[in-house]
């Protein structure tokens, strides 16, 4: 029996001991605090810690220059003598000098927090939008990543300022109350005591629920996440037209309305919690200080202490309660902001797979685009995207990869142009494996176009220049690749030409028909003229027949000393390809050219069949 409780005892105190370590490591942040907003504008740091320090000196000196003045006054009016007089009219003035300094510095502090914090946000968010690029894209199609860079955000670019002005502020109010213990240990040294034990209560309300406030944080993440993806459909001009004519306004904001009440219902309770115990133990300081209140002033009824002071000590007491109390909740601030920083750091060090690339060239540029019996699964899914996949694409070939929805078409895009790494297998290119290619190098070696192409709300010559960004504004290259992309006709059309605004999100902004966009996007990939791969994701599917056959003659024209893949459900465009990749459920199912697979009379044909007999 005993020994099951000693076994009990020794669990529960390393369980604290734990806990207790866990709590203290959250402190760690301070130091990281500081060092960033250091980063951010020394010289700012550096002003903002001597405000700090004169904040800190000067309310003690003020107090005991009071007492002088109270004394002082008191005899000279007794006394009638001018030099006692003068005592105190000196003392009056050197008092106005020391307050004139402490508002000096605390308007310095005002001044220094405005700065910081409006330069440490841009810092903070900079660094998360810098990480953010600098991962792989299997980031970005992770959910928990969402939630890790959603509580990073939030909060974590005013939590840094915020760190580093309550370990200021604790700095101000240790010293002040250095001063105001010195003086209140010349009435009592249990005084003292008093004074630090009357805030406590408050110090343990704060820190309770300091923590209970960032796990409620963390935990909703993901509701959060929701929210706003609900008041992206609501609020945005390319969700207007669907939610207006499917009547969707009532259904998502009814789903808004109920996340939200879920949310307040939680931040409620904790609000009632942390409001009761507040108040509750807030009494208690109150009780102690009226305490010291009534000894201080029973002091001075019994002439133990003069006049002077009793003002003093009672102004000593009231603003070392509060300066205590500073301190304390200062702590518990600390650690609350060091929570939400912890969420920052684990952002900003998420490990970067670093690349091994470090080839600009190939062994064998005849060698053209290899899939070696490629295999890949997404991560965190059981289900084979791609299986065993291989062919050779020779240079100034074009490829055409036809497929159902989710056979795995624009998956092996993904592969070619390295955004994933092959599970199995391998993709060469010239004779060389891809994950051996500097990355840069690669890509400028790649023009694609995916079938969900981003619009800018840019310009149509910077919606072209994006294809090559060290191009952006280089108006020749503009010219050439919308002549390449079959877009030169509506762009001359436009206001302004190549300087016409896109988009609805600025003023004069002109929108396009989806088959004006898609040659746009067309126009994009031809803007890396030294590609020696074009790849195309249903580059035509919002335009009509002509327009796609005037487009990919062009295309044929263009692409001459280029190789290309192309993806496409229309067979009228993909039977120019000089070979044909069919596939289903992510494998190779049928592998030549058109007539060779017409001839076969397998699924490229049935499929032939099928959408030519919808044109008769």
């Amino acid at each position: 029996m005993v020994r099951r409780r000693l076994k009990h005892w020794s669990q529960a105190l390393r369980r604290r001991g734990q806990s207790t370590r866990e709590s203290l490591e959250i402190y760690q942040y301070c130091g990281r605090a500081i060092q960033l907003v250091w980063q951010t504008h020394w010289r700012l740091t550096v002003l903002l810690a001597f405000c700090t320090l004169v904040a800190g000196l000067l309310p003690g000196a003020i107090a005991y220059v009071g007492k002088l003045i109270v004394d002082a006054v008191i005899k000279a009016a007794e006394s009638g003598v001018s030099a006692d007089r003068n005592s105190a009219l000196t003392y009056l003035g050197i008092e106005a000098v020391l307050v004139t300094l402490l508002a000096g510095a605390r308007q310095g502090l005002n001044l220094c927090t405005a700065l910081l914090r409006a330069l440490l946000g841009q810092k903070v968010n900079l660094l998360i939008l810098q990480k953010a690029q600098a991962l792989p894209l299997i980031y970005f199609e992770d959910s928990e990543f969402y939630d890790k860079m959603t509580r990073a955000r939030r909060e974590a670019s005013s939590r840094p300022l915020s760190m580093v002005n309550r370990t200021f502020g604790l700095i101000q109010n240790t010293l002040s109350l250095l001063t105001y213990g010195g003086l209140l240990l010349q009435f009592s040294g249990w005084a003292v005591v008093l004074l630090m034990g009357a805030t406590i209560p408050v110090f343990i309300a704060e820190t309770r629920f300091a923590g209970q406030a960032f796990r409620l944080f963390r935990w909703r993440s993901p509701e959060t996440r929701q929210q706003n993806y609900l008041e992206v459909l609501l609020g945005r001009e390319d969700f207007a037209k669907e939610v207006k004519l499917f009547q969707l306004g009532t259904m998502l904001l009814s789903r808004y309305q109920a996340i939200f009440n879920r949310l307040y219902d939680e931040d409620r309770a904790l609000t009632v919690r942390r409001s009761g115990w507040t108040y509750g133990l807030g009494l208690l300081s109150t009780a102690a200080f009226y305490g010291a209140y009534g000894w201080i002033v029973l002091a001075a009824i019994g002439r133990r202490i003069s006049l002077g002071e009793l003002t003093m000590y009672l102004a000593v007491f009231r603003q070392g309660q509060n300066a205590f109390s500073a301190i304390l909740t200062a702590i518990g601030g600390m650690y609350e902001d060091g929570l939400y920083l912890s969420n920052l750091y684990e952002f900003l060090e998420q490990p970067v797979p670093q690349s091994t690339g470090y080839a600009r060239s190939g062994h064998d540029p005849s060698a053209g685009l290899q899939f070696e019996q490629v295999s890949f699964t997404y991560p965190g899914s059981t289900r084979v995207a791609l299986s065993d996949v291989s062919f050779h694409l020779k240079p100034r070939q074009k490829l055409a990869i036809v497929g159902e929805n989710g056979s795995g078409k624009t998956t092996l895009i993904k592969l070619l142009t390295r955004l994933y790494t092959p599970s199995q297998g391998r993709i060469l290119l010239d004779g060389r494996d891809l994950n051996e290619w500097d990355i840069d190098v690669l890509r400028e070696r790649i023009g694609v176009i995916f079938q969900d192409f981003v619009r800018y709300q840019f310009t149509v010559g910077e919606n072209i220049g994006v294809g090559d960004v060290q191009h952006l504004e280089a108006e020749k290259q503009w010219t050439m690749a919308a002549d390449k992309g079959t877009a030169t006709p509506f762009i001359d059309s436009l206001p302004e030409g190549f300087q016409t605004q896109l988009g609805k999100w600025f003023r004069g902004g002109q929108e396009l028909s989806g088959g004006q966009w898609q040659k746009v996007a067309l126009s994009r990939a031809f803007m890396r003229q030294d590609a020696d791969l074009l790849v195309l994701d249903e580059p035509t599917s919002a335009m009509d027949a002509e327009a796609e056959t005037k487009i990919f003659d062009q295309f044929r024209v263009a692409t001459k000393n280029q190789m290309a893949i192309l993806i496409s459900h229309r067979f009228s465009t993909v039977r120019r390809a000089d070979k044909i990749l069919v596939l289903a459920a992510g494998k190779v199912v049928e592998y030549g050219t058109h007539e060779e697979l017409l001839t076969q009379q397998g699924r490229y044909a049935q499929l032939f069949q099928m959408q030519a007999a919808g044109y008769q």
